[in-house]
């Protein structure tokens, strides 16, 4: 049994890469690249957890499988240095991100730091099943990825 569900993910994995990896490639600037690091890594953020939000809203049917899969995903890309896309410099060119991330690093960080704890307790809410605390731990993602935008991201889009 176990050996069947680690080829379900698997394929599961393989799938989820090959459909989203033009999404994240598609930001790819060559000129830009800590620009384009953290523009593909937010993208493939919002393309792992929009569907848990809509799927706790009832927008699109409830999965377990499904959300699991979406929430370990999300837990492996909040556990890369998201920081990267942040280097020195990369403040200006193609970018949404407002020049308080290089006045204010630190809290910038603290606030990197709280989603991804944030999403490591939604991780663990996913893998129980418990619809509830899923909901509840949604929410709290949604909260500590909306603290940073709140603060450090643009409303404008410059591309």
């Amino acid at each position: 049994m176990r050996k069947h569900l680690c080829k379900i993910l698997l394929a599961v994995t393989t799938v989820a890469v090959v459909t989203l990896s033009p999404a994240a490639i598609s930001h790819l600037n060559d000129k830009e690249v800590p620009q384009s690091y953290r523009q593909s890594w937010f993208t493939m953020i919002a393309l792992n957890f929009g569907p848990m939000v809509a799927m706790v809203k009832g927008e699109i049917p409830w999965n377990d499988d499904q959300m699991t899969v979406y929430a370990d995903e999300l837990a492996i890309l909040t556990s890369m240095d998201g920081m990267r896309g942040f280097a020195d410099g990369s403040d200006k060119g193609t970018t949404r991100a407002k020049p308080g991330i290089w006045e204010n690093k630190e809290d910038f960080k603290a606030k990197m730091d709280d989603m991804a704890m944030a999403v490591k307790t939604l991780q663990t809410a996913a893998n129980s099943g418990d619809r509830k605390a899923i909901a509840g731990d949604i929410a709290a993602t949604g909260k500590a990825c909306k603290a940073c935008h709140d603060e450090y991201k643009s409303k404008d889009y410059l591309y």
